[in-house]
């Protein structure tokens, strides 16, 4: 505990920043149905009451409340990116491993059905493979890690690769040490840094792709509150001079910067630069 407060104290004010943001977005979303006012689909009063009174923000197209519907996307939209971002780097982080461990055929054939999926543009990717198979939230979950878990592949077996020449590494081969062994003792301690830090900026990718396919109207369905379909259905209200649709736009670039400002941070420590 002593050696966090260390940590902790020597980070800059940027890295502070995003930690309390990172704070505060994960004591909403676990503690919504407390802090919201209203349930994420009551319909609490008329269409587009304005901003006051009992609603604080007003109310959306079919008279939800929008500070309650904010509260619970934040639970939805940053949830199911965890979740994504997790299962993306299991997938990609044990083939990454394996290839570069394993090496031979196994590399490349791994390696080459990763090219394949990273000729095609993410988001357009995601867009087919959603109309396909449908837009449920465990399709969602599994076609974003699917594609997403490419980059941690490259990533994983990048670094992972400047570790397996090592003398240690071969050392431990000529003992007999097995893969597990290899993949848990040897190689995956040294790779670490750079994998945390990639964990944040892919959760910050998924995030931003789980809202773009939400706007577009193939990600989180209704009547499940999410970032990117409040923007959508909200977005007539610019005309009328209301800002209501940049308040889960501002959510969504909030959060992105405050992770940024932490992955920074942690990627400044991990290089061993000095200030």
């Amino acid at each position: 505990m002593q050696s966090i407060w260390k940590t902790l104290k020597g980070a800059p004010p940027t890295a502070w920043f995003g930690l309390l943001v990172i704070g505060l977005y994960t004591v909403v979303a676990l503690f919504a149905p407390l802090i919201a006012p209203y349930s994420e689909t009551e319909i609490a009063g008329m269409e587009f009451e304005p901003w006051g009174g009992e609603f604080w923000l007003g109310t959306d197209s079919l008279g939800r409340d929008l500070l309650s519907r904010l509260v619970y996307a934040a639970r939805n939209t940053v949830g199911i990116a965890f979740l994504t971002t997790l299962l993306a780097f299991l997938l990609g982080g044990v083939t990454g491993l394996l290839a570069a461990v394993l090496g031979g055929w196994v590399d490349q054939l791994l390696s080459r059905l990763v090219d394949v999926m990273m000729a095609i543009p993410s988001l357009i990717f995601a867009l087919l493979l959603l109309t396909i198979v449908g837009t449920n939230i465990p399709n969602l979950i599994v076609v974003i890690a699917v594609i997403d878990a490419t980059r941690v592949f490259r990533l994983t077996r990048a670094v992972a690769m400047n570790v397996v020449v090592m003398d240690f590494v071969e050392a431990a081969r000529l003992r007999g040490e097995g893969l597990g062994w290899l993949i848990r003792a040897e190689v995956l301690p040294n790779i670490t840094a750079p994998l945390i830090a990639e964990f944040g900026l892919r959760f910050c990718f998924v995030f931003l792709t789980i809202s773009a396919l939400s706007f577009l109207g193939l990600g989180i369905q209704p009547p499940t509150a999410d970032w990117g379909s409040m923007v959508r259905n909200n977005a007539t209200l610019i005309t009328f001079g209301d800002i209501t649709p940049l308040l889960p736009a501002g959510a969504i670039a909030l959060l992105t910067v405050a992770v940024n400002f932490v992955v920074d941070w942690m990627l400044h420590r991990s290089s061993g630069l000095k200030d």
